[in-house]
């Protein structure tokens, strides 16, 4: 594994990389601003390659093209290679949260528990509102089986916009889905991510969700597992954000190493 720079500087280059195929870039200031189909959006990033330090003035201009183009307002970069940006994002408004940024470093291969399949999501699959559902539900209730009633989610509730953004990014391979199904019920997804970045594979882990009320069961260290598995089928590296430290010290146990932070800032 290369070292620690060379590391985030390829998921700089991915990052600048990813929103290529999906958007056009605006600039504001130093800023750059992926401006495309709002079904899925892009955070605005610091510009690779400048030496510009991004200002406040940069935050508010980025912002006024996001909620232009209808884009949720969303900025994200690397804390360790770009400083600056937080307190500028902060005196734009916007809040900042930092998340731990793991690489896969010593795979571990998981079981699922018994009784649940695992599948890979083809493009035309008709329960895929089902399955992004399930990562709806998970996130806006983050508090467990305690946050929200245990129900079969409701596809009437996914917008066909997002769906067909992502049935279309399946069918180029630009995305691929996971889900675990136990009796008949979607109760875990997962998603990864591959871009040929100069001729190396790189792959992002995301959207990693279990149901409220399954959680605890190894369900989401399971699907991890079993992406990075099918990532490294072609890339070269393999990363996620986790959502705070105590998930990503499950992620550490099951193969990942902490890496750096990574820097997240929206509306309040």
């Amino acid at each position: 594994m290369p070292a620690r720079p060379g590391l985030l500087e390829c998921i700089e280059r991915y990052h600048s990389a990813a929103p290529l195929a999906d958007a056009r870039i605006e600039r504001a200031g130093a800023l750059d601003v992926p401006v495309g189909d709002p079904a899925w959006p892009y955070p605005a990033r610091p510009r690779r390659g400048t030496e510009s330090r991004v200002t406040v003035a940069d935050v508010r201009a980025a912002t006024a093209l996001q909620q232009e183009a209808d884009l949720p307002v969303a900025l994200e970069w690397l804390p360790q290679r770009r400083p600056e940006v937080g307190a500028a994002a902060r005196a734009a408004g916007l809040v900042v949260e930092e998340l731990p940024l793991l690489v896969a470093d010593e795979p571990v291969e998981l079981l699922l528990p018994a009784g649940v399949r695992l599948y890979l999501v083809g493009a035309d699959d008709p329960e895929l509102p089902h399955y992004q559902e399930v990562s709806a539900v998970a996130f806006a209730h983050p508090g467990g089986p305690d946050d929200v009633q245990a129900t079969r989610p409701d596809p009437a509730a996914r917008d066909a916009a997002t769906t067909a953004a992502l049935r279309e990014r399946i069918a180029t391979g630009r995305t691929v889905m996971m889900v675990a199904i136990e009796r008949g019920a979607p109760v875990a997804v997962g998603l990864h991510q591959p871009v040929d970045v100069d001729g190396t594979v790189v792959s992002e882990i995301l959207g990693l969700a279990t149901s409220p009320h399954l959680r605890g069961r190894g369900l989401g260290a399971g699907i991890a597992s079993a992406l990075v598995a099918h990532a490294r089928e072609t890339a070269d590296l393999v990363f996620l954000a986790a959502g705070d430290d105590d998930v990503a010290r499950v992620y550490e146990r099951v193969g990942f190493a902490w890496l750096a932070r990574v820097a997240v800032a929206g509306l309040p």
